[in-house]
């Protein structure tokens, strides 16, 4: 048996999950598309650097933790058309862990009359590690086969490709995530045909959109939302408000609901409806730092196993020099 990780699966069972793992999520995900699109590479026209770190499920033992870094901008070539950036992403499930590290090219096409509208084709191309510490089991018996000494892991190539087409105050995108998974379990082989077992990803489909409207001088609204959708688990939709205080602050909450949209094979007929609330602060400290904070409230019967979910993240812009 795992160390404290039953109460982990009948979480997961409360909450409403799928055999199959869904893909990372961040609920501040609006300040880093990179981590759901590639071809979001170059968005901001200069060299932009991300990181985020996120606790899901608080004083649950075996909770997801996840982080990613990331850093994109454009290149000089063909009048700022190509955007590049590069990610590495680690994600912990009590024993199960995964690690990617993924590179993303964009080409982005001016549209319009003013060129003020681009669309954006973008594609990444990366590699997964998918692992399995057997020091976070118990043992029932000293020499019990199935379980790893250590921590054993394997390899796996991966792609994914996005559409992303922006205004002057709107986005709307478009991306598939790990091409080449598929639903399951991922086998470990090593040495004595031995095989172990830990959950892999599996492809998911991301939607979003958003825009901006000014309400004054110095209030600015921002509403969003994200479909993700692997096809077999739940699907899972998120609708964010933001609102951008002088120059300074956005803050605003997200739904996140998980639903059965359509029948699925995977999924049970009786499958509940999976809720979060999310409270998000971003604050400015200069013109080139952000530091963001944001709290997840589950409100469905996960709620008392656990004291939220905790994400923070910052983002740093690197000014070009005839910026400056």
């Amino acid at each position: 048996m795992r160390k404290s990780v039953m109460i982990l699966v009948v979480a997961l069972a409360t909450a409403g999950r799928a055999e199959a793992q869904q893909d990372v999520q961040f609920s501040q995900y609006v300040f880093n598309g990179l981590s759901v699109n590639p071809a979001y590479a170059g968005y901001k026209e200069t060299l932009y650097f991300n990181t985020t770190y996120r606790q899901q499920w608080a004083g649950l033992p075996g909770a997801p933790k996840t982080g990613t870094i990331s850093l994109d901008g454009i290149t000089n070539a063909r009048e700022e058309r190509v955007g590049i950036g590069g990610q590495i992403t680690w994600d912990k499930l009590g024993p199960q862990s995964s690690m990617s590290l993924y590179g993303s090219y964009a080409y982005r096409i001016p549209l319009g009359y003013d060129q003020d509208r681009r669309l954006a084709l973008g594609i990444g191309f990366g590699i997964n590690q998918y692992a399995l510490d057997g020091t976070d089991y118990k043992y029932l018996d000293a020499d019990e086969p199935d379980i790893p000494l250590g921590k054993v892991s394997t390899w796996k190539p991966d792609a994914r490709f996005g559409v992303y087409y922006t205004t002057p105050h709107s986005y709307y995108g478009l991306s598939v995530m790990d091409l080449f998974s598929i639903a399951g379990s991922q086998k470990l082989f090593f040495g004595n045909n031995t095989t172990y077992t830990t959950l892999r990803k599996t492809r998911h489909v991301y939607l979003t959109a958003g825009t901006e409207w000014e309400v004054s001088e110095s209030i600015m609204l921002k509403p969003s939302f994200m479909l993700k959708e692997d096809f077999k688990g739940p699907t899972n939709v998120d609708f964010n408000v933001l609102v951008f205080l002088a120059q300074k602050v956005w803050t605003g909450l997200s739904y996140r609901s998980s639903f059965k949209m359509w029948s699925k094979e995977a999924l049970k007929t009786d499958l509940g409806i999976s809720n979060a609330l999310s409270v998000m602060v971003e604050y400015f400290a200069t013109d080139q730092l952000r530091i963001g904070y944001s709290y997840d409230f589950t409100t469905n019967g996960i709620g008392r196993y656990q004291t939220g979910s905790h994400e923070l993240s910052i983002g740093m812009v690197f000014k070009r020099k005839a910026e400056e």
